[in-house]
């Protein structure tokens, strides 16, 4: 596996990192932990060293799942969590947002415990809170950096002068946002302000939430708990026009004997040397699928191909719910 720097700091990490997330929440019940353990040591087994969780993803759950699984690799691997949810400690379920200087403290500490680091590889701002100034917010983290509790303070959906902001206080490392074929607002400002100051991007979602893999059409059902319920983009109606993505996607890789979705990741790799896509997945086949996407060459003529294609499609549907959407880009 190819290795990739985030930006310009000297934080270096597999070409394609792992999504934790979807192992303990979001997409349906959680996996069985000893399989999700195995998953995740395959993964480092096969090249890969950057690993993705926050304490909100159960809450609490996955930071433990990939803590328990990582142990045995400290020192060969990264391992980027997030803060900025207030979690009721009765019911367990995050309650809005909370970046207030000394809960971002709190965090740290918690969330090292449960990833059993004593420094947090990269910590990122989970949503911009609107009631605290981020420029008090990447002075905590700064403050942890200092102390040896952090080593690198990243981002996460946030919008260009929130970006400009944080990063004149605290270096920012790496932001992370939903890029991928079918959600490319990012390109408008937010990639153009990354490579002016130099720092890394890490795309979630990668693979659309599994729709450009080709392996859901508008017949496909989804379990009560899995979010895509609650998605506009993934009403029946609108997976099928969005098909014409999917379709531009299996041309190029039946071209590449490739798979639709390692077309999907090789695509973004192709965007930017210093981004790194973090697909999840709970199946071994997929990660090998995923992996083997860093392979792939795309050359010049396939990508304006692709654009091309891609221009003439209009993707239906938003991305997220109104309420979470409104958690974005701030």
């Amino acid at each position: 596996m190819q290795k990739r720097k985030l930006g310009k700091s000297n934080l270096e990490v597999s070409a394609i990192g792992l999504g934790c997330m979807g192992l303990s929440f979001g997409y349906g019940p959680a996996a069985d932990r000893q399989e999700a353990i195995t998953l995740i040591r395959a993964a480092v087994e096969r090249g890969i060293t950057f690993f993705d969780t926050a304490e909100v993803y159960g809450p609490f759950t996955n930071e433990e799942l990939v803590g328990e699984a990582l142990a045995p690799f400290h020192g060969q691997v990264v391992i980027a969590t997030k803060f900025g949810f207030k979690i009721d400690p009765s019911s367990g379920k995050s309650v809005g947002l909370d970046s207030r200087p000394e809960h971002i403290k709190e965090v740290a500490d918690a969330s090292r415990k449960r990833l059993r680091v004593d420094a947090i590889d990269l910590f990122y701002q989970h949503r911009v809170d609107p009631d605290v100034p981020i420029e008090d917010v990447a002075g905590a983290v700064k403050d942890l950096i200092r102390e040896g509790k952090v080593k690198h303070f990243g981002l996460s959906e946030p919008g260009a002068q929130t970006i400009r902001r944080a990063h004149a206080v605290q270096p920012v490392t790496a932001v992370q946002s939903e890029y991928s074929l079918w959600w490319r607002k990012p390109e408008e400002e937010v990639l153009p302000t990354l490579e002016e100051l130099g720092i890394g991007f890490v795309p979630f979602s990668p693979l659309g939430k599994g729709f450009l893999t080709g392996k859901i059409d508008e017949t496909t059902t989804f379990d009560s708990s899995d979010f895509r319920n609650t998605v506009p983009r993934f009403t029946p109606a609108n997976r099928k026009a969005n098909q014409a993505l999917v379709e531009l996607l299996a041309r190029v890789a039946e071209r590449k004997m490739a798979t639709p979705a390692q077309i999907a990741l090789a695509w973004l790799l192709a965007q930017k040397p210093w981004i790194v896509p973090i697909p999840g997945t709970t199946k071994l086949h997929r990660l090998e699928e995923n992996i083997g996407a860093a392979a792939i060459e795309l050359t010049p003529d396939d990508l304006r191909e692709i654009d091309s294609a891609a221009s003439r499609i209009t993707v239906q549907g938003a991305r997220y719910p109104e309420q979470l959407e409104r958690m974005t880009g701030r």
